[in-house]
């Protein structure tokens, strides 16, 4: 399954900026929600060995991330939720586990059937569906740590999966939020890092126009989209990149603009 072999690649990106740092750099705050590079770390494992165990079987799954589950819903954050399971695990240490992990979850994932049902904290997904999100999750938090270290991060056609889970959303950013939407997907034309053009949805609908970099980072969040080279037309289109979320949980506000950017 290519998007095993995309998920490899996506952590060992992120890897080869984290490799050079020093213990301490891992406490750093980033830019999101004041996550240090260790709680960003910590948040990628945890998910990455539940991805792990929904490959075993659902209650491998359930049961693991039932604890999880008890914290946030008694007003926990996600941090104080991880907290327990990854324990004294912390710095370069956590860095190793990290990436050990990451080729682990991956190796695991070019073995399974790309169909199969897999559990998760919301409905299950398809085995394709799962290592996807744990793909986008590695690049959207990724972009955390390289807008701290003041790296422009080189985009790659890979990031295709994450656009067209960012297609696949676009009801889900609005049933989260309980409504739903107003009209038909606009019509989206993205071009890819490597110059080719990615088109989705009817071309008579409002649109979305812009780079494949840009619109990943609007539907994941990591750029408010004005922030990008993303352009609007319609109102259609103005609200669903107002809104726009890929990933699963509660309502999530993109960050306003101007508050995400690589940092000198």
């Amino acid at each position: 399954m290519q998007q095993a072999e995309d998920f490899r690649e996506e952590s060992r990106v992120l890897a080869a900026v984290l490799e050079p740092l020093t213990d301490g750099d891992f406490f750093i705050p980033t830019q999101f929600k004041g996550w240090t590079i260790d709680d960003i770390l910590g948040h990628l494992h945890i998910f990455n060995h539940a991805a792990a165990l929904a490959l075993k079987s659902d209650e491998a799954f359930h049961s693991f991330f039932a604890d999880m589950k008890k914290v946030m819903q008694s007003g926990g954050s996600m941090i104080d939720a991880q907290r327990p399971w990854i324990g004294g695990l912390k710095g370069r240490a956590l860095f190793e586990a990290w990436l050990a992990m990451t080729e682990a979850v991956a190796d695991g994932f070019t073995k399974v059937d790309p169909k199969a049902r897999l559990a998760w904290a919301g409905p299950s997904m398809s085995a394709r569906s799962s290592i996807t999100a744990r793909q986008m999750e590695t690049w959207a938090h990724g972009h955390e740590v390289f807008d701290l270290l003041g790296i422009e991060r080189i985009a790659s056609d890979r990031i295709k999966n994450i656009v067209v889970l960012g297609i696949n959303t676009f009801a889900w950013a609005y049933q989260v939020r309980g409504q739903v939407p107003p009209g038909p997907m606009p019509y989206v034309e993205l071009t890819a890092p490597s110059g080719v053009m990615w088109t989705f949805g009817d071309v008579s609908n409002d649109k979305v126009v812009g780079s494949a970099l840009g619109f990943a980072q609007a539907v994941t969040q990591t750029r408010h989209w004005s922030d990008t080279d993303i352009k609007v037309t319609g109102l259609q289109s103005r609200m669903w990149m107002d809104i726009a979320q890929c990933f699963a949980g509660g309502v999530s506000a993109p960050p306003a603009p101007g508050t995400r950017f690589v940092q000198e």
